[in-house]
């Protein structure tokens, strides 16, 4: 038998496990809008670039890519958040009906604006199109006493039937400190793994099981600077798992690939999977979250997971726009890698 064999086929089976499980995800759901245009000419009236348009996607972002994930990992997923009674909230729903994801715990408000991400992409005929300008919609006001109820309620609800919880907190309000405190007082999240993917306030979660912060968000936390110093990477993840009283972290570091602090063993460098020649990395920290999170769900040990959201994230940077991975694609490049 290959050398190998062992841990390829024991991520093997983590993947076939995947259809298996059911988790839900708690958190802020964002439209990520893109329009894309050719490039025209030059405006007579200011020193820009006019743009022929050409195309208009919108996909779910935020948490609701990590959904999206999940769903196309083969897992079954339940998601808390809301929306406004708006386009975007409108092609969100529209979204997660296609996947034939459920849409009964998300709660549509009248006179909330859905968090949008409009991201305009110009380019020409023979060209790859880039980024010029990104336009952010966000809530005028923060949600109110029943929305927040009803989040936590239907959160302690789903986490009952669940393997699995995935907080997703991009700061709009639909997955806080507050709420996950509130559902974690009655629910018995104890048995099952809760991941953390929090953009500005990891360490306001206390009692999550893992957390996925990448290097720049655990710089903010601690209010430091790694750079590529290596020994102070390592006190920085120490730091947080004390903190925070994980049993993981899995911090992403970009083309240096990722590292793993497990509870009781030595940290675990992982270099990266593929080129670090990116196409985009919109989204991919959901990507890692959603793959992460599955594989702790079907009791995988933190390295394993680790390994294969590595893979996960490496397959998503290499596609455009807000992209997601499918277990099919993660079987393959675990088989090929």
């Amino acid at each position: 038998m290959h050398k190998n064999s062992k841990p390829v086929d024991r991520l093997v089976r983590i993947i076939e496990d995947f259809p298996k499980l059911t988790i839900t995800v708690l958190g802020d759901l964002i439209a990520d809008e893109f329009l894309y245009g050719e490039i025209s000419r030059v405006s007579r009236e200011a020193p820009v670039l006019i743009l022929r348009h050409r195309e208009r996607t919108v996909v779910p972002g935020g948490a609701g890519n990590a959904i999206y994930n999940l769903a196309d990992l083969g897992v079954t997923v339940l998601p808390v958040g809301v929306v406004g009674e708006d386009d975007a909230g409108r092609a969100l729903l529209h979204a997660f009906r296609q996947k034939h994801i459920s849409i009964s715990a998300i709660r549509r408000i009248k006179g909330y604006r859905t968090v949008t991400k409009t991201r305009i992409l110009a380019g020409t005929t023979h060209s790859p199109r880039q980024q010029v300008i990104r336009v952010d919609q966000e809530p005028d006001a923060p949600l109110d006493r029943s929305a927040v109820r009803d989040l936590v309620l239907k959160t302690r609800g789903y986490a009952r039937a669940s393997d699995a919880l995935l907080i997703s907190d991009y700061n709009y309000g639909a997955a806080t400190p507050q709420i996950f405190e509130l559902v974690r007082s009655r629910s018995t999240l104890s048995s099952i793994p809760v991941t953390l993917d929090s953009r500005y306030r990891t360490l306001a979660y206390v009692g999550v099981t893992a957390a996925t912060p990448n290097e720049a968000e655990l710089e903010e936390a601690l209010r430091t600077r790694i750079g590529n110093d290596t020994e102070r990477l390592m006190a920085a993840g120490k730091a947080v798992m004390q903190k925070m009283r994980l049993n993981s972290l899995l911090v992403t570091r970009g083309r240096d690939g990722m590292v793993v602090f497990t509870r009781g063993a030595k940290p675990n460098m992982i270099p990266i999977y593929g080129s670090d020649e990116v196409a985009d990395v919109t989204g991919a920290g959901d990507t890692v979250i959603a793959t992460y999170t599955a594989a702790l769900a079907t009791g995988a040990d933190p390295d394993s997971a680790a390994r294969l959201a590595n893979y996960a994230g490496g397959i998503v940077v290499m596609k455009r726009g807000t992209a997601t991975v499918t277990r099919a694609e993660l079987l393959r490049a675990v088989m090929e890698g």
